[in-house]
């Protein structure tokens, strides 16, 4: 891969060209992209259990045998509803739950930093990969160079129709189609809980800080987000832990990639990881 790569403006065309960093000659490893992806995952999962005794508030006993019943216990009393029904116990009507989530369960995973900072550089490397990124599923039939670097003048953006022009003008219209069409209704538990929608992930544009403009308008476009630089993650760049995202970096968020050191692979018979 050659380190000298173009600089497009917003206008489609190539007005510079730049040194890539060395981070992106990291070796790709998709088995540590994998691991530290599902355990940054779970430092997002919210602890959840169910009180102790639920289910179990009842004055139920056995009624032995000798009666041509179950030994189940059944709740006291006499009459309908409730008396006579089996109660207390799992597997049955008003019963409690049988292994109910636990909230002191350990839910957080720990990472090593060098596998995560492994990870991260990894995963910048491959958004240099045009096969990687077309095996997610992207189309970027007309995009030849990657990364996709752009000027800095897209970090001013703050309207997302102009966002979505300056993409269709990179080559990115099929993308941004199939991103659209992806667009799934959901019904059932998930709608009532406010996912109601599940979009298909397009393009990752990296800016050289949060602070800027087109950040505001991050999510506006289906599957279309904006990232500063420094809060740049393995989730934000392999969703789902599957092959690469589509990434365009601002030519600020590719300066600051020059104090990344790049990681070689440690066995030198990794095969397809070098």
């Amino acid at each position: 891969m050659s380190l000298n790569v173009g600089v497009l403006g917003l206008d489609g065309r190539k007005t510079d060209t730049t040194l890539l960093p060395a981070v992106f000659k990291s070796a790709y490893r998709p088995d540590v992209i994998h691991k530290v992806y599902v355990n940054l995952l779970s430092h997002g999962y919210q602890r959840q259990g169910r009180y102790p005794a639920a289910g179990e508030i009842v004055s139920a006993e056995s009624r032995n045998t000798g009666l041509g019943m179950a030994r189940i216990a059944r709740a006291r009393g006499e009459g309908f509803p409730r008396a006579g029904q089996a109660a207390g116990v799992a597997g049955v009507r008003h019963g409690r739950v049988a292994h109910p989530p636990e909230s002191w369960k350990k839910i957080y995973k720990k990472i090593n930093k060098k596998e995560k900072y492994l990870a991260l550089r990894s995963a910048i490397a491959a958004t240099a990969r045009k096969d990687l990124i077309e095996q997610r599923g992207h189309k970027v039939g007309s995009v030849s160079n990657f990364p996709v670097v752009v000027s800095n003048d897209i970090e001013s953006v703050s309207k997302a129709k102009d966002l979505k022009n300056i993409l269709i003008t990179l080559g990115l219209s099929e993308d941004l189609s199939r991103a659209i069409s992806s667009r799934k209704v959901r019904s059932g538990l998930a709608r009532r809980r406010g996912r109601k929608n599940r979009v298909g992930y397009s393009a990752l544009v990296v800016t050289g800080s949060e602070r800027d403009k087109i950040c505001q308008v991050s999510g506006s476009l289906p599957g279309v987000h904006i990232k500063g630089v420094r809060q740049l993650s393995v989730l934000d760049l392999v969703p789902g832990s599957k092959q690469i995202r589509l990434t365009i970096f601002s030519q600020n968020a590719i300066d600051k990639l020059k104090d990344v050191r790049p990681v070689k692979s440690v066995v030198s018979e990794m095969g397809p990881y070098e």
